[in-house]
């Protein structure tokens, strides 16, 4: 029972959104980490995946590859003149598989970035064979990205766990972010799900049926939540 999330696009809120996933995961009584195979520039989404998932990891176990060009893996492996080991990430999964029930797997920026020019996000999480959860900003142009990924996600054979839509500050005023979420369940046959916040106390019933998660073990209260005290920004 893993996962792989992907964007629509880059920054569109994947990392906060498992950050949030992981805390509920956990207050579920799941054993539970995040996985970021491909960091390119700092490392502050693993950083945040590693505070997020059970204690007694390290970072280089969630990060097993950290290019440090903020640069599509293709373009910045170039820079650094690296060659990427396909194998050495998928072994990394392997050994955190072993020492959690539940993966939540973060691809770099969208569906399709290169990770080699003959391999993209795409082919990672088809090799992982993972449902996908797909995250997109509640905007303009929103529709048309998200229809894309999805067929695309589909095609590889995949199952669509379901998208989240991550509303805008000023999203209030947006007629687009009004109406997308009726639009894309008359598109798409997949979950439409709420989106998750530092103000979501319990894994809401969507996420539960979508995710196909027993009931939770624990309360929320048991729960360690010190994720959110150094994860802010919604973003």
């Amino acid at each position: 029972m893993s996962w792989f999330v992907t964007g629509s696009d880059t920054g569109v809120g994947k990392t906060y959104t498992i950050v949030q996933l992981l805390r509920l995961l956990r207050a579920s009584g799941i054993s539970c980490a995040g996985f970021k195979p491909i960091c390119c520039g700092d490392r502050r989404d693993a950083e945040l995946l590693l505070a997020s998932g059970i204690e007694g990891l390290t970072i280089d176990e969630i990060n097993p590859l950290w290019l440090k060009t903020p640069l599509a893996p293709l373009a910045a492996a170039r820079i650094e003149a690296i060659e990427i080991d396909i194998d050495a990430i998928i072994d990394a999964f392997r050994a955190l598989q072993r020492r959690v029930e539940v993966i939540v797997v973060e691809g770099v920026g969208g569906w399709l970035v290169p990770i080699r020019a003959d391999y993209f996000v795409s082919d990672l999480a088809a090799e992982l064979k993972l449902p996908v959860l797909v995250v997109v900003r509640n905007r303009l142009g929103c529709l048309n990205h998200t229809a894309l990924t999805v067929r695309s996600v589909l095609g590889h054979d995949l199952a669509c766990a379901g998208v989240v839509l991550n509303d805008l500050a000023d999203a209030d005023d947006d007629i687009a972010a009004a109406t997308n979420r009726d639009v894309l369940g008359e598109i798409l046959d997949v979950p439409i799900l709420p989106r998750l916040t530092q103000k979501t106390s319990a894994m809401p019933a969507e996420w539960r049926a979508a995710l196909r998660l027993p009931d939770a073990r624990v309360s929320v209260s048991q729960a360690n939540t010190n994720v959110n005290k150094v994860y802010t920004p919604e973003a």
